[in-house]
């Protein structure tokens, strides 16, 4: 018998039918161990020797896996194909060999793209060993994050209270974010000007055309710099009479996208699908894990973290093949396309992301798969069938149009599409849209041009002018954040999901209608760490160290060697800012971010803004106190004027104006009470009426009746979202969504204490975070009904069923669905269905659940036998305890005596080299 170790359950359960009943598949559930989460994990001064352990989740898991390698004649370890999946091997095989579990036994790597029945077989039958600088690679940025982390959080928090912490490569996004808002905040709108004419050429076809030239000048974006000018220009072309003056032809052809990537996967269902990047990572899992198709379950979809752009040779036989079924050939080019990935050592440098199969498209799929999963996949599909399709063909036309004067150039543009090739399928969009007004060229383009011929006259029917002023940089999408991390170089694709969770979770920035906005939180700590690790949250630094990280993994570099030469700089910065005091850490926050804080009018005469609005007479500026930084007088404590931190220097009606007082948003048409928004000490919440006096207590007080109705507003919800009609549908919570097409069960929408949920029987399921915070009021019952069936979700109940009566009785034999999985019952008698025999429950039979039944019986005789037996036995009289004297302390416990009742966690220390631990394993204190 051999051992298969892979991460998920659901992987292993696919697996172990492709490989039969001579292997077992068991499941990690992830990395089996981490760093021990105390300071001194990573020793220095020890070669960055590491101390892991196993935590108490994982201990179940690995003791599973250790009873049955004991068994075993040989290991595989199936993990994923990529760093993250060599390092979880790698800490299996080590945590097997501390509890003498592998012995001689030999111990293989396969590694397979796909999880299909012929990828499976095909790896295991070319296993490989453990890549020893996969492993150095892991270990080394292991150790940074957590050198990092440990050493740079708790300066964080002296120097800055109220801070939550900080990260190598979070930190880095986070002042992407903060520099795009600082150039927002500082941007200045500049006006310009556009002219455009309804022109008509000798058939009186109508086109539309804009002015380029200007009394013998060629216009810029503002050559029209305000009205006046645009008002003269507007006059010279009335007044020209114009004539086809040079007709530009010419062809051109558009290429499709290369196939996905980690990156450009996120990005395309940020913007086509709304997806967060991790909701993205987690429908492509269960895509790549496998779908039940026609009794066997087939992975979709490729390994989904990768940078890589190529395809199999046989991927690309098969997709062109694909495509000349389906579209014909005139689209299939001549030769397949051949991509290369841009990415500098690109450390997942495997196969794009793909169908496993090009001939299954999404129609064949889709009576399988969620509408989640289904959304990706089609994007997926026609992603990669559009890789290997021609290329569409244009024709352009530019024509100028001289005014018989000389006096003003026009130019029409137009173009057409004479063969769409890959647009038949597929069309990818971009980050952002462009800004507004500047889209004069393209307000033209795609537009088919009527014939036009040098010398013809043509007629002027109409003139317009069009105020514009430019827009901002816009702020970052989880999308085009993304996108220019990895342009960057800044993080891998296994980790841009995780970075943006995790500057989410720290509420240092806010989506705010999809897009990113820095809270003040996160602006302080991205000001400190400018001001005072400038170095390393340089862009250049992060991307550099990264491909440090990369040369370890292909061999060109020592791990150790990237290590000291990082730590030796880095904590000699930190030990130099531990001597500032707050004072000068205030004092350069304040000079930082005081656009931001204290932004200046440009009105004329407008005050000073650092000038206290209460004393008149001391200066504002930046205090720290223990819940957090905020804005105060320097005149405290004769002024106690504090206000806190805001985005902008705008009263935007939120939640900071709620604390004077609650918000009347209406009055309910049916009570007549008056609806409020209110802030209280845990956020929040809306509330009907007020709470009436009913009477006075013996002592004279009031006695006050029950409480008005209230409730919380979702997390994610802001302050200005929240009108009347909000209020009373947050108050009328939980509402009926629709009876359940199955079961009959009604389903229900309400707002719990985790957040807004779906309650079908018995079974609970959250909303997506990532979804709108008021979509509990609005969801409908397909969405409902998919979102409680989605896997890892509250499991949707099955309608009871009879088998049968029963022949000793004549009573039925019923088949239900309980709180711990299906069971057959027979009057009282209850018995569980084995979970093997789960997965076919419309095929069990009435005999079956008989058996099923008596052996329950059995069962419970003999536990009550047991029991009887146990009772009627003479037992020893216990001896009465000695009592200790009072002063005798007890002897301290051993390391390792704990039981594993105990739940505690197994701590090992691993030497520099990544090889077997120094030290057995020991009971965690």
């Amino acid at each position: 018998m051999r051992v298969v170790v892979v991460e998920s359950p659901a992987k292993a359960k696919t697996i172990n039918k492709y490989l039969g009943e001579d292997f077992t598949v068991l499941a990690s559930f992830g990395h089996v161990r981490d760093l021990v989460a105390k300071d001194g994990a990573v020793d220095p001064d020890q070669d960055f020797a590491m101390r892991w352990e196993v935590d108490a989740r994982s201990e179940k898991h690995v003791k599973a896996i250790a009873d049955a390698v004991r068994k075993a004649d040989a290991l595989y370890l199936a993990t994923d194909p990529d760093r993250e999946g060599e390092a979880i091997s790698w800490h299996v095989r080590d945590v097997l060999f501390a509890r003498k579990a592998l012995g001689d036994k030999p111990v293989h790597r396969v590694t397979f793209n796909a999880i299909t029945r012929n990828a499976v077989t095909t790896a295991m039958a070319a296993p490989r060993a453990l890549d020893q600088e996969l492993i150095e690679a892991y270990l080394a940025r292991r150790a940074l994050d957590y050198l990092v982390g440990f050493t740079l959080s708790p300066v964080l928090w002296r120097k800055l209270p109220g801070s939550r912490s900080a990260g190598r490569v979070q930190s880095v996004a986070l002042r992407l974010i903060c520099v795009r808002e600082a150039e927002i905040e500082r941007f200045t709108a500049r006006e310009y000007w556009t002219l455009k004419a309804l022109m008509a050429n000798t058939a009186g076809q109508a086109f539309s055309a804009r002015l380029t030239h200007l009394q013998g000048k060629k216009l810029d974006k503002f050559g029209l710099p305000d009205a006046a000018a645009a008002r003269a220009a507007e006059a010279a072309v009335r007044a020209a009479s114009f004539s086809v003056g040079k007709v530009e032809r010419k062809t051109t052809k558009r290429n499709p996208a290369p196939p996905f990537t980690t990156s450009t996967l996120q990005q395309e269902a940020s913007r086509k699908l709304y997806f967060s990047a991790s909701r993205t990572m987690g429908v492509a899992q269960k895509l790549y894990e496998g779908v039940a198709l026609g009794g066997e379950t087939v992975g979709l979809i490729t390994y989904m973290r990768t940078d890589g752009v190529q395809m199999a040779p046989e991927a690309v036989a098969a997709t062109r093949a694909a495509i000349d079924r389906d579209f014909g050939g005139r689209y299939v080019p001549d030769k397949p396309r051949v991509y290369k990935t841009k990415a500098k050592n690109a450390q997942e440098a495997h196969e794009a992301i793909r169908p496993t199969d090009p001939g299954r498209t999404p129609a064949m799929v889709a009576p399988y798969v969620t509408k989640e999963q289904l959304a990706l996949y089609d994007l997926v599909w026609k992603r990669t069938m559009a890789s290997q399709m021609a290329s569409a063909e244009l024709d352009q036309v530019a024509v100028d149009l001289t005014a018989a004067d000389g006096s003003a150039v026009l130019r029409a543009t137009g173009s057409v599409i004479t063969f769409d090739g890959f647009l038949k399928l597929y069309l990818e969009d971009r980050d952002d849209t462009p800004e507004a007004g500047d889209g004069a060229e393209g307000d033209d383009a795609n537009r088919l041009l009527p014939p036009l011929t040098e010398g013809d006259a043509v007629e002027r029917r109409d003139v317009t002018v069009e105020q514009h002023f430019t827009q901002p940089p816009p702020r970052y999408t989880e999308a085009s954040l993304v996108k220019k991390m990895e342009e960057l170089g800044i993080g891998r694709p296994s980790t841009y999901a995780s970075i943006l969770s995790v500057l989410q979770a720290r509420n240092y920035v806010r989506l705010d209608s999809r897009r990113f906005v820095p809270e003040d939180r996160g602006r302080i700590v991205t000001a400190f760490l400018e001001s005072f690790f400038a170095r390393y949250v340089e862009y250049s630094f992060t991307a550099d160290l990264e491909n440090k990280l990369d040369e370890i993994s292909a061999g060109q570099r020592g791990y150790l060697a990237v290590l000291r030469e990082f730590w030796d700089d880095f904590k000699a910065t930190v030990d130099g800012i531990q001597g500032l005091r707050v004072s000068d850490v205030l004092d350069a926050l304040d000079a930082e971010l005081a656009p931001h804080l204290f932004p200046a009018s440009e009105e004329e005469g407008a005050p000073d803004p650092r000038v206290c609005p209460k004393c008149g007479e001391g200066r504002l500026g930046l205090r720290l106190g223990k819940f957090g930084a905020f804005v105060g007088c320097s005149n405290y404590p004769a002024c106690r004027y504090t206000r806190q931190l805001v985005v902008t220097g705008d009263d935007d009606g939120g939640a900071d104006d709620l604390a004077a007082g609650p918000r009347v948003l209406g009055t309910d048409p049916d009570s007549g009470k008056p609806v409020t928004l209110r802030k209280g000490p845990y956020g929040l919440y809306v509330q009907l009426g007020e709470q009436e006096q009913v009477g006075e207590t013996k002592t004279g007080k009031p006695k006050m009746g029950p409480k008005p109705p209230r409730a919380s507003l979702p997390q994610g919800l802001d302050a200005d979202r929240v009108d009347l009609t909000v209020a009373l549908g947050l108050l009328a919570l939980p509402r009926e969504v629709g009876a359940h097409p199955e079961s009959g069960q009604m389903i229900q929408a309400g707002l719990g204490r985790f957040g807004p949920y779906l309650k079908h029987g018995d079974a609970y399921k959250s909303l997506p975070k990532d979804d709108d915070p008021l979509l509990v009021l609005s969801i409908g019952l397909n969405r409902a009904v998919d979102l409680l069936a989605q896997q890892g979700g509250s499991r949707t109940r099955m309608a009871s069923r009879a088998l049968g009566n029963h022949p000793a009785d004549g009573k039925p034999v019923m088949l239900k669905d309980g709180r711990f999985g299906p069971y057959v019952e027979h009057g009282k008698a209850r018995a569980t269905v084995p979970k093997a025999e789960r997965e076919a429950l419309d095929t069990l039979t009435l005999d079956r659940a008989i058996e099923l039944i008596r052996l329950k019986a059995e069962k419970d005789a003999a536990k009550a036998g047991g029991a009887a037996a146990g009772d009627g036995e003479a037992k020893p009289a216990r001896k009465p305890a000695a009592k200790k004297p009072a002063t005798a302390k007890a002897a301290p416990k051993k390391a390792g005596a704990k039981s594993a009742a105990s739940k505690a966690g197994t701590t090992t220390r691993t030497s520099a080299k990544a090889g077997v631990p120094k030290e057995k394993t020991t009971a965690r204190k």
